[in-house]
């Protein structure tokens, strides 16, 4: 039987609150009656209680921030970027490492007693057609996923009595203005050519069984110094996602797709024009790598242990994500 013996009281602590995770997890937090309080660089309204302004960039957060906390979820960080700059990597260290290093000593001097932190997979690499779990040893291959592992580790070594990582895989869901949703958009207004049948196996997860997850790990004792792998429990190819698009926004499927060494050769033409103006193109052999890869992980581990139920698959919520796209690119 699980241990849920220890429940989350007010006011909990969440940083990264106005982002595409925070909100959602700070919605569910509110609706069952608990003070959220919202660590955020800029004033501004949301489903939060109470507001701090702070910086995990330039070290300035109030010194006492966490007063009375018991549970803190840690979301903020600089995400990754598509193309890593010197500056990339600069903020990487200082708001991913730093900056949580940051979060620690306050909630050490508050006596925080219980710290989430949302790491990524690409802590553990890029994954690849043998999938993933959390006892593979592969080292990050890129600044971003070497900043969140040397993060992590600073959690691990901290005195908080109860301290979990949580690696999400790709997130989906309605309003998220990542990836996915500029695939909707480029097939939505006629840019996405028809994308050939390639058996790639890519890793994802509803925001809202991110969310589950995180509660799960605050509330679990099991949950203190563990690493959670996040998915849907499916992998998808980027052919099965191209067509539920169409589908869900009522466009026909072509008969015909675009094969893959075409592809491959504008694919090169896109680096060239990259390289003469110093500027990634749109289409370019790291975007084709990314629709052609497979990154596939497992999130046993935490279903076993933890009791995790995803409620969600890609297939179930793209017609969500769709009509929400459509719904705010009439508006904007």
């Amino acid at each position: 039987m699980l241990d849920t013996s220890i429940k989350i009281s007010s006011p909990v602590f969440v940083t990264g609150a106005n982002g595409f995770i925070g909100q959602a997890l700070c919605t569910n937090l509110k609706q069952r009656g608990l003070t959220v309080r919202a660590l955020l660089r800029n004033n501004s309204s949301g489903p939060w209680h109470e507001t701090l302004i702070g910086d995990l960039a330039s070290k300035s957060i109030p010194y006492d921030c966490m007063s009375g906390v018991n549970t803190l979820f840690h979301l903020a960080g600089k995400v990754h970027a598509l193309t890593e700059t010197v500056e990339d990597v600069s903020g990487y260290q200082s708001i991913n490492v730093e900056g949580t290093k940051l979060l620690l000593e306050a909630a050490e001097r508050a006596k925080v007693q219980r710290f989430v932190y949302f790491s990524s997979v690409k802590a553990i690499g890029e994954g690849g057609t043998i999938i993933l779990d959390e006892n593979s040893r592969l080292p990050p291959e890129t600044p971003y996923g070497r900043s969140k592992l040397e993060a992590e580790n600073l959690v691990l070594n901290s005195s908080i009595p109860h301290v979990t990582l949580l690696r999400p895989a790709m997130v989906y869901g309605p309003g998220n203005p990542g990836n996915l949703g500029r695939m909707i958009s480029a097939i939505h207004k006629g840019f996405f050519p028809p994308f050939p049948k390639i058996d790639n196996h890519r890793s994802m997860v509803h925001v809202q069984d991110v969310v589950q997850a995180a509660l799960l790990a605050a509330e679990n004792a099991q949950a203190h110094r563990q690493v959670y792998i996040l998915t849907d429990g499916q992998t998808y190819s980027t052919r099965q996602i191209y067509q539920w698009i169409c589908q869900a926004l009522d466009k026909p499927i072509p008969a015909w797709s675009v094969p893959l060494p075409v592809l491959q050769g504008l694919a090169r033409i896109g680096d060239a024009i990259g390289a003469v103006r110093g500027k990634r193109f749109l289409f370019d052999s790291d975007a084709l790598a990314k629709l052609t890869g497979s990154a596939a992980y497992s999130s046993a581990k935490i279903q076993t242990e933890l009791g995790f139920a995803p409620q969600w698959t890609l297939e179930h919520a793209l017609p969500i994500i769709v009509q929400s796209y459509i719904k705010q690119d009439l508006v904007s």
